[in-house]
């Protein structure tokens, strides 16, 4: 009875299948997976940027596999946490690499870390993408490294000119952190573009890392009475600079300008009033008119809660062209064929605009000029 029920099972399977041949029909198709690593600061010093960089990813990895279908190519994210530290970033990049097999990977959030970890990823052929690292090498790393994140020394001498033609500063403090790479490269770059304008430097003061107290190097700023504050710093000093300066009674009327670390809601957030008039080069504005902007803006806002910063928007671009490059390169688990295609990403339709990488796979994009108003970064001159 079992030999006969046997053959009776092989017999069935056989006219389904010729079945299935007759009438044209095919087992659905498998949808091919990429995955990819996320590596994002989701606690410490630069926790504020990293939650921020995980909801735009989120949101368009959740817009990207709802249009795959079936036979198309679905991306799979692993998040991890680099703890705003490089020790922590090189065991993320570790676990990437050699653990989940990710095919690509995103982050870190910080210079710092992406200075170390980073050439992990280059030794082993994996391709990172960094949203956020404006300082200076860190493509210069090798050729498995991209960033769709603006350099310092992209928006930083567009934000000394444009400030310039618009307030006419002729004098100058500056103030920087000494112990971050990020930091350090916005002061060179400030420094090379205030002596390019010819704006006087008075003072230079500088901080580490954690300090809370500022008092002393904003008297003696205040005591030059200069035009204006220069400063290159992470977020959360940046908020007790620009809250303390004006407690001391340096007038609304000396402006504070500020590097790609001042970018986030959270200076706002922490610095309150006092952060009125503050002005920020970045890569990206919220009020840009580009349809596909407006867009992410609106579904950000409903799905968060809050409005997203310039790290959401370079997150959010950053998993197309990770898309785009993985469609590109036809098998999603070839990592050079990935890295080839990236160089290929041109004209690529983002919330940051048409975008492509430089021939040194940094990003092609324009800069802006913000400014704090009402509550909010708008394009200075608005």
């Amino acid at each position: 009875m079992k030999k006969l029920a046997s053959l009776l099972g092989v017999l069935a399977l056989s006219l389904l299948l010729s079945a299935v041949a007759a009438f044209g029909l095919a087992p659905a198709a498998q949808a091919k997976e990429a995955k990819i690593g996320f590596a994002f600061s989701m606690t410490g010093g630069a926790a504020a940027y990293g939650a921020t960089q995980k909801n735009g990813a989120q949101l368009a990895l959740d817009e990207i596999n709802a249009k795959a279908g079936a036979d198309g190519i679905k991306l799979v994210a692993l998040f991890d946490d680099d703890a705003s530290t490089p020790q922590q970033g090189i065991n993320v990049f570790n676990k990437f690499i050699n653990a989940d097999k990710v095919s690509v990977i995103m982050g870190p959030t910080l210079s710092n870390t992406a200075q170390v970890a980073d050439r992990i990823a280059q030794q082993a052929g994996v391709p990172v993408l960094a949203i956020s690292n404006t300082a200076q090498g860190i493509t210069e790393i090798g050729d498995f490294i991209f960033r769709d994140s603006l350099t310092e020394a992209v928006v930083i001498p567009n934000t000394i000119n444009t400030v310039k033609a618009k307030l006419g500063i002729k004098k100058v403090a500056l103030l920087y952190g000494n112990d971050d790479a990020f930091t350090k490269a916005g002061y060179e770059a400030f420094k090379n573009a205030l002596n390019q304008a010819g704006i006087q430097i008075m003072s230079e003061q500088t901080f580490a890392k954690g300090d809370r107290d500022f008092s002393p190097q904003l008297t003696q700023i205040k005591g030059m009475n200069p035009d204006a504050i220069v400063c290159s710093a992470l977020v959360e000093e940046a908020s007790g600079i620009v809250a303390q300066a004006r407690q001391l009674g340096i007038a609304a009327s000396v402006p504070i300008i500020g590097g790609n670390g001042f970018n986030s809601p959270a200076l706002i957030k922490n610095a309150g009033q006092a952060a009125e008039g503050v002005i920020v080069g970045a890569a990206w504005n919220a009020a840009s008119p580009l349809p596909l902007n407006k867009k992410f803006v609106e579904d950000y806002t409903k799905r968060y809660g809050v409005a997203p910063d310039q790290f959401a928007a370079q997150a959010h671009a950053g998993v197309y062209i990770l898309n785009e490059a993985i469609k590109k390169a036809g098998d999603p688990n070839n990592r050079k064929a990935i890295r080839d295609a990236m160089t290929q990403v041109k004209d690529l339709d983002t919330v940051l605009g048409p975008f492509f990488f430089t021939p040194g796979r940094d990003a092609g994009s324009q800069p802006v000029v913000q400014v704090v108003k009402n509550g909010k970064f708008a394009v200075l001159g608005n």
